[in-house]
């Protein structure tokens, strides 16, 4: 009597289906501008001057600023980095009309830097990757992204971004005891390897333990 197949030799179609890494993966995306939408979703910071548009966002260790410097310079942006007065860091774009198209996605129209998710959002794995490398965190039983304090308008529409790219998570609101707050905190073994999967390898520079594993215990 013949061996019992496994999944592999029965429909190796199938399995090579499953193998595929996933379209928004950021192995299989080209580098863009629009990617920041990813900090715009976190704690990141808007401002536009004449024709030009800048992003920033604050985060409190160097290897951030290493990551998110690389970041902006794999898609054509200039970006700056200084100290803040607590210790931590801000890196900033240049001014640049390569930032217009997104800046204008998330303002609010009052012309003073408020931001607004735009309601088509979409977080793919360099957006999602952004935003690891400039304010995610573990938190024990799952991951967290931290969000800006001040942009509670637009937490709705980036849990749902969340939820349709695979990786639903919880609100963390200011004054919560799970975590760091306000943060979205995805848990679960499927979604965290799920959010593994889009976001790709940790930066040369983050140190062990802070980007999201392939295969969470």
């Amino acid at each position: 009597m013949p061996a019992a197949q496994g999944p592999d030799e029965r429909d190796p179609a199938r399995t090579a289906r499953h193998r595929q890494p996933s379209l928004f993966a950021v192995d299989v995306t080209d580098p863009d501008p629009q990617d920041l939408a990813g900090l715009l979703a976190g704690p990141g910071q808007l401002s536009r001057m004449g024709g030009t548009a800048r992003v920033s966002v604050a985060v409190d260790a160097a290897w951030r600023v290493h990551a998110l410097v690389g970041e902006f310079l794999r898609r054509q942006v200039p970006a700056t980095w200084g100290s803040t007065d607590d210790g931590g860091f801000v890196v900033r774009s240049a001014y640049t009309v390569r930032l217009v198209r997104l800046v204008r996605e998330w303002s609010d129209g009052s012309g003073e830097g408020t931001k607004r998710a735009p309601a088509s959002l979409h977080l793919n794995g360099p957006a999602l990757r952004l935003w690891v490398a400039a304010a995610g965190c573990a938190t024990g039983d799952g991951y967290a992204l931290r969000l800006g304090a001040a942009d509670g308008a637009c937490w709705p529409a980036v849990g749902a971004a969340l939820q349709a790219a695979g990786v639903p998570a919880a609100l963390l609101a200011p004054g919560a005891r799970e975590g760091p707050a306000p943060a979205y905190r995805i848990t679960g073994r499927r979604r965290l390897a799920r959010l593994a999967e889009l976001v790709g390898d940790p930066p040369p520079t983050a140190p062990p333990g802070v980007w999201p594993a392939p295969d969470p215990q």
